[in-house]
């Protein structure tokens, strides 16, 4: 009897065998064909960006790496073919790495900043007098906010990526008709932006808040591409906007560091974005300085302690 059923367990045992085989090879090849696409698609995203990829990171006298949090200087240009320019959009994005909340940062262009080494001026000049490092070394003496490392982007790429990232749209809720100065004519009402259309939006300043406005929009935006690059049907797009990110994007930060940081976001960043105006309401008034023009005058120490609070970070 026992050697009836040696041959029946042992043929069971095979057909395990070949299932798990089995198992493993359909795996294997489902692991190779997404491999093949993200190559592929990464590839594509480079492509799109491949009259870019001469820019190269420039070296960044960035703060020691901290290991409660993260904080990235985004810088937005117009450059419109030139060598030089001024910084349109200056924000300070800020990774808890403990709790993995998200802030965001906004400093208002017009603020007359002391810059290091040199005269007094809007804010926004000190990217064209110094680049990403004199800008960071203002916002430090002026703050005491460590900045870790920049991201520089220009508006024309940032219509590129946009359509990479939302090939369908980016959902915004447009407050009124804006069609004055942004290249674009949108209405009133939720509309899902394409990437000109989002920048047009987020560049649109033809009302009372003026800049204030503008800057409020410009978060509105990013909020709004943190909720659609966290939201599963983003995930196809991933290896082909790395790609991109790659050719349109200078930074410091390595392509590892961004994808880490991108897997963090996408896995733990699902609540709001929390966002600060600098300067913050009630610290500043309106000034004009013959070699600056109109500028913000803000209270320094009011807004050094707003920022503190905010990011619950000390300042220096």
């Amino acid at each position: 009897m026992q050697e009836e059923m040696q041959p029946a367990r042992s043929g069971r045992r095979k057909k395990k065998r070949l299932r798990f085989r089995g198992v493993l090879l359909i795996l294997f090849i489902i692991l190779l064909a997404v491999g093949a696409y993200a190559f592929v698609q990464y590839q594509s995203g480079l492509k799109s960006a491949e009259k870019n990829t001469e820019i190269e990171p420039v070296s960044f006298d960035g703060d020691p790496e901290n290991p409660d949090y993260s904080n990235i200087l985004i810088m937005g240009v117009d450059s419109r073919g030139e060598e030089q320019s001024r910084t349109d959009t200056m924000m300070l994005l800020s990774h808890n790495k403990k709790t993995d909340e998200v802030k965001l940062t906004s400093f208002m262009r017009d603020i007359y900043a002391d810059i290091p080494d040199y005269q007094s001026y809007k804010l926004n000049t000190a990217y064209y007098l110094g680049g990403a490092d004199l800008l960071a070394d203002t916002l430090r003496s002026m703050f005491g906010v460590e900045i870790h490392h920049y991201a520089l982007v220009d508006f024309s790429n940032f219509e590129q990526m946009v359509d990479i990232a939302a090939p369908n749209g980016v959902e915004i809720d447009v407050e009124k008709d804006m069609s004055k100065l942004i290249g674009v004519s949108l209405k009133q009402g939720v509309h899902d932006l394409n990437g000109k259309e989002l920048l047009g939006y987020a560049r649109f300043r033809a009302d009372n808040e003026g800049d204030f406005g503008r800057v409020r929009r410009q978060q509105q935006v990013l909020a709004a591409m943190k909720e659609e690059l966290i939201s599963p049907s983003a995930i196809p797009q991933y290896p082909k906007l790395a790609g991109a990110v790659r050719g349109y994007v200078q930074t410091d930060i390595s392509t590892a560091d961004q994808v880490k940081l991108a897997v963090q976001l996408a896995l733990n960043g699902g609540g709001d974005l929390e966002r600060l105006t600098v300067p913050v309401e009630g610290s500043y008034s309106y000034g004009n300085y013959s070699h600056a023009g109109s500028v913000l005058d803000i209270d320094i120490e009011q807004n050094k302690q707003a920022l503190s609070e905010f990011l619950s970070q000390p300042l220096n």
